[in-house]
C-alpha cells in the first residue's frame, strides 16, 4: 500500500536521469564513499602533520601538558551548540567532521600561512615587531576565518538538506571553531609550559601556563566559536531567504558573515595592544555584549523554529499523517523530552531514539513547508515532503503514543479560581449590612 497515494514513486536521486529517461550512474569520484574516504584521509593527514607541527614547537611534554589543558572547554563548548540544536538536532557525522576540519585541517592551514606570511612580512620590512603585530591583527583573522569557513561551506553545499536554517549554521560554525580553538591551545599552553621550565618557574597560579590558560580557557573560551559563528549565520540566512533571491544574495550573505567574522577576531587580537588594561576593556565592554547578543539570537531562532512546528503541523493532521496532540508535543521542548523518556522507559534506548528521530524529522516538515508557503522552496519540494512523510510513517506506532504522553504531561495545568460574586448595595438605613454575616 502506496502511504502517500497520488505521488510519483520514490526514487534514489545520488543516480540521476540521463536525457531520454535512462538511469546515469555516478562517476567514481561522484561516488559518496570514494569521496567520503578521501576525506577522512585528508584530515587524517592533516591531524598527523599538525600534531607533529605543535609538539615540534612546544616539545613532548609540553605538548602532553597543553594536550591536557586544552580539552577541559571542549566537552561544554560541544555540549552548548547540541543543546541548541536540540529541536532538530544536525547528524553527527556532520559534528564530527566540523571539529576534525577545525582541529586539523584549518589549524594546519593557519600555521603554515601564518608563519609563512609573518616571515615574509618581517623580511621585507626588517621590522619584527611590527611584523607580528600585523601577522596578529591582520594576517591571523584573514587566514583563520577563511580556513573555519570553508567547513560550514562544504556542509552548505554537500549536506544541504542538514542546513536549512540560521541555526544550523550557528552550530556547524561553532563546532568548527571549537575543533580550531582545541588545537591552538595545545601550542599556546604546551609553549607556556615550556617558558616555566625555562625560567624555572614550578607549577602555581604565579605561573605563565596558569596565566595562559586562564585567559585563553576560562574567560574566552567562546572567543574563536563567537567569530565564527558570524559566518555561520550569514550561511544560515542565505539557506532560509536566499532561494528567492538568486545567487548573487547567497553568495553576499556568507561573504558578509565572514568579513564581520574577521573584523571581529582583528579586533580582539589588537585588544592587546590598547595598554595595560585593553584587552580586559574589550572583553568586558565588546565581547560579553556580542555573545550575549548571538545567545539571545539563537535561542530566539530556535523557538521560533518551535512556532513554526505549532504552526505548520497542524495542516497533515486533517489527512491523517499526525495526530491532534502531536503539534502542541513536538511544538514543546518539554513535552518532546517527556515523550523521549516513556519510550526509553517502556520501548528501551532504542525506542527512544526513533521518538527523537520523529521528533527531528517532523520539525524538518514543518520548516519545509513553511519554506513552500513562502515559495521558498526547492524543486524538489514534493518529493522530500514525501520522504519525511514516510519516515514519520514508519515510526508512528512507537511515536504517537509517547507524544500523546508527552503533550498530556507537559500541557498547562489549570488553575482554579474562587468565583466573584458582585456584592449588593448597601441599604439604606438601619445597621449596618455585612453580606458575610448569617
Amino acid at each position: 500500500m502506496d502511504p502517500y497515494p497520488g505521488c510519483p514513486p520514490h526514487q534514489d536521486h545520488a543516480l540521476g536521469t540521463a536525457p531520454g529517461g535512462a538511469v546515469r550512474h555516478p562517476r567514481w569520484w561522484e561516488r559518496r564513499g570514494v569521496r567520503a574516504t578521501a576525506l577522512a584521509t585528508l584530515l587524517a593527514v592533516s591531524g598527523v602533520v599538525i600534531a607533529a607541527l605543535v609538539r615540534e614547537q612546544t616539545g613532548t611534554q609540553g605538548f602532553l601538558v597543553g594536550l591536557g589543558l586544552a580539552v577541559v572547554p571542549v566537552p561544554l563548548l560541544t555540549a552548548a551548540f547540541r543543546w541548541l540544536d536540540r529541536v532538530r538536532p544536525g547528524p553527527w557525522r556532520n559534528m564530527v567532521f566540523a571539529f576534525a576540519w577545525g582541529a586539523c585541517a584549518a589549524a594546519l592551514i593557519a600555521i603554515v600561512a601564518n608563519s609563512f606570511a609573518t616571515r615574509w612580512i618581517e623580511t621585507a620590512t626588517a621590522d619584527p615587531t611590527g611584523a607580528d603585530t600585523l601577522g596578529a591583527t591582520v594576517i591571523a583573522p584573514i587566514v583563520e576565518e577563511s580556513a573555519k569557513a570553508a567547513a560550514v561551506l562544504l556542509v552548505f553545499l554537500f549536506r544541504r538538506r542538514d542546513f536549512d536554517s540560521v541555526v544550523d549554521g550557528i552550530v556547524i560554525a561553532g563546532i568548527t571553531a571549537t575543533g580550531f580553538a582545541f588545537t591552538e591551545n595545545i601550542l599556546y599552553l604546551g609553549n607556556a609550559f615550556g617558558t616555566d621550565q625555562l625560567a624555572g618557574t614550578g607549577p602555581g597560579l604565579s605561573s605563565v601556563t596558569a596565566a595562559t590558560f586562564f585567559v585563553r580557557v576560562v574567560m574566552s573560551p567562546f572567543a574563536h566559536p563567537l567569530f565564527t559563528v558570524l559566518t555561520g549565520i550569514g550561511f544560515g540566512i542565505a539557506a532560509v531567504t536566499a532561494r528567492d533571491r538568486g545567487r548573487i544574495r547567497r553568495f553576499l550573505l556568507p561573504l558578509a558573515g565572514l568579513l564581520a567574522a574577521m573584523g571581529m577576531h582583528a579586533f580582539w587580537n589588537g585588544s592587546s595592544s590598547l595598554g595595560e588594561y585593553g584587552f580586559f576593556a574589550v572583553y568586558a565592554a565588546f565581547m560579553v555584549p556580542v555573545f550575549g547578543l548571538i545567545t539571545w539570537l539563537a535561542v530566539y531562532v530556535r523557538q521560533r523554529e518551535l512556532r513554526t512546528v505549532r504552526e505548520e503541523l497542524p495542516a497533515y493532521v486533517a489527512a491523517g499523517w499526525v495526530t491532534v496532540p502531536e503539534p502542541f508535543a513536538l511544538g514543546s521542548l518539554k513535552a518532546r523530552r517527556l515523550a523521549r523518556e516513556f519510550a526509553a522507559h517502556y520501548g528501551g534506548r532504542q525506542a527512544a531514539e526513533s521518538v527523537a528521530a520523529y521528533e527531528a524529522y517532523a520539525t524538518s516538515l514543518a520548516l519545509l513547508r513553511r519554506r513552500g508557503r513562502r515559495g521558498r522552496a526547492g524543486a524538489d519540494f514534493v518529493v522530500r515532503e514525501r520522504e519525511l512523510l514516510e519516515a514519520l510513517w514508519e515510526r508512528r506506532a512507537i511515536a504517537r503514543p509517547a507524544l500523546a504522553y508527552g503533550a498530556r504531561a507537559a500541557a498547562p495545568v489549570p488553575v482554579w479560581r474562587p468565583p466573584v460574586y458582585a456584592v449588593p448595595p448597601m441599604p439604606t438605613g438601619g445597621p449596618a449590612y455585612n453580606p458575610y454575616q448569617y
